[in-house]
């Protein structure tokens, strides 16, 4: 169903396709461990049955009506207190993606969602595994709404319900694995400065007032940074409090 892409030199170069899958995190984990697979295989499928999230929420999507893949790669380059920086670079390279379908804004929310307006049509699951103080192999798990048009979390929605038309998959697939892999070997060529910058001009609610709750506590803050651990970095009255993964949730 899907084509190898002609522009990359090894993301989706082995590409493998199931019409159905629990996780496509968990699948090509598993066939990993089974042959070592190349650094840039790709495990696509039309029906992700039990998709993960971050804070173990379920990822909801119509059989064939949108993008749920998952990407193998091998970081050996980066420590493992830096590894927020490959979410960055994928996060940026799916928003350069999009960003020449839709004349709206895509923003990126701390840590792993893709935004238009206040909806959210995709996300980030990044799990890796180390060796030493380094990342030796990073399964990142992909999920973007495309052609879908209801859904059951107000919150949720897709590329469609703001363009108003419907896109071929397998195109934008292939232009998501291309920036992705644009944006890997810029992290690998040591330009983590510069890709942090462009994610912070990208990112959700950044330096705007909005309301945050922690430990049950909540507050009105406003984002100012990430720090190198991927620590979200929030200003509330004269503190500047720092929220790792799960420590931390966004307010409507």
């Amino acid at each position: 169903m899907y084509k190898i892409p002609a522009k990359t030199l090894f993301i989706g170069q082995k590409l493998i396709y199931v019409p159905e899958c629990r996780s496509t995190n968990s699948l090509l984990n598993e066939l990993n461990d089974q042959s070592q697979l190349p650094e840039g295989t790709v495990l696509i499928t039309n029906w992700q049955i039990a998709g993960r999230g971050q804070r173990g929420n379920s990822w909801e999507a119509e059989p064939g009506m949108n993008l749920t893949f998952s990407i193998l790669l091998k970081p050996r380059f980066l420590e493992a207190k830096d590894q927020f920086q490959l979410n960055m670079a994928v996060s940026m390279a799916i928003a350069d993606a999009l960003k020449s379908i839709t004349a709206q804004p895509i923003k990126l929310k701390w840590p792993n969602d893709i935004m238009i307006v206040d909806k959210k049509i995709g996300g980030i699951l990044i799990e890796s595994q180390l060796q030493g103080t380094s990342l030796s192999c990073s399964i990142v798990g992909i999920g973007v709404n495309i052609n879908q048009e209801k859904f059951s979390y107000p919150g949720a929605s897709s590329l469609s319900n703001f363009t108003g038309s419907s896109a071929n998959l397998d195109d934008l697939l292939q232009r998501l694995l291309e920036t992705i892999e644009y944006a890997y070997l810029d992290l690998r060529a040591g330009k983590a400065s510069a890709l942090k910058q462009r994610y912070l001009a990208s990112l959700y609610k950044f330096k705007e007032p909005h309301q945050f709750e922690s430990s049950g506590e909540k507050f009105t803050g406003s984002i100012h940074d990430v720090d190198e651990n991927g620590r979200l970095c929030v200003k509330s009255g004269e503190s500047t409090r720092l929220f790792s993964f799960r420590e931390v949730k966004f307010l409507s």
